[in-house]
């Protein structure tokens, strides 16, 4: 059981990992590779540098920061194979964590029940979130990163556990209670930016937000349908 479980789930993310990086070669990547042009365009007021990130005036009254950069893959090929790499990871752990999931469910295991669990894991784990923290480009201002990724992680588990209790309960104080949980992290709501101002075209933003809801969401069902169906092709006796 555990075998075929994995072979699925590696076998599903390879065909996510092919899907999702031309699927991005062509939506999101051009976005921000657009948004990057825009990053350090901005001139900061004096007073905000501070000792790590120093600064030098210029004759129009202007200083701008000059802050230490972090590594990062080369545009090009170098970039590229990061992307692919980190799609083919993403793509066996979400299958291998939908597997697992009905596997423990306990129902059988084929392509249409592997798809309306992706579908499931993707309203949790990005939809629902992207309701509070939308998907940002490079530059976009934000709130602190530790409150950011704490909000995320309990509105993708209160998400979860809502859409769980709908799915499966028939109990109506259940729910009530998946529905509590759905609207609970959006009325606590987000950590907010320091501002809005941003130095790419805002339009870009709307663009981004959509396309990466798309690939998204051909990541979670491609990963469900394609680890549902080869789980089931394996399970068959010789």
């Amino acid at each position: 059981m555990f075998k075929t479980i994995v072979f699925s789930a590696f076998g599903a993310g390879l065909a996510v990992c092919l899907a999702v990086s031309a699927l991005q070669f062509v939506t999101t990547e051009p976005l921000i590779l657009h948004a990057e042009e825009f990053e350090g365009t901005a001139a900061v007021p004096e007073a905000a540098t501070t000792p790590m990130a120093p600064a030098h005036q210029h004759g129009d009254g202007t200083a701008h920061v000059h802050e230490q950069e972090e590594w990062a893959p080369a545009d090009g090929l170098e970039r590229t194979a990061y992307t692919v790499l980190a799609n083919l990871v993403v793509g066996f752990a979400i299958s291998l964590m939908l597997l697992g999931a009905m596997a423990l469910k306990g129902d059988p295991i084929d392509g249409r029940r592997g798809l309306l669990w992706g579908v499931a894991g993707f309203a949790a784990v990005s939809l629902l979130p992207a309701l509070g923290l939308p998907p940002e480009l490079p530059g976009t201002p934000a709130g602190d990163i530790y409150d950011r990724q704490l909000w995320w992680l309990a509105a993708a588990a209160a998400s979860a556990a809502g859409i769980a209790l709908l799915a499966f309960s028939r109990n109506w104080g259940f729910l009530a209670a998946g529905v509590a949980l759905l609207v609970a992290p959006h009325v606590i709501g987000a950590p907010m930016p320091p501002s809005h101002e941003v130095n790419y075209p805002g339009a870009l933003a709307g663009e981004f937000v959509v396309a990466s809801m798309v690939v998204s969401a051909v990541l979670w069902s491609l990963s469900g349908l394609t680890a549902g169906w080869l789980h089931q092709r394996l399970s068959r006796p010789a």
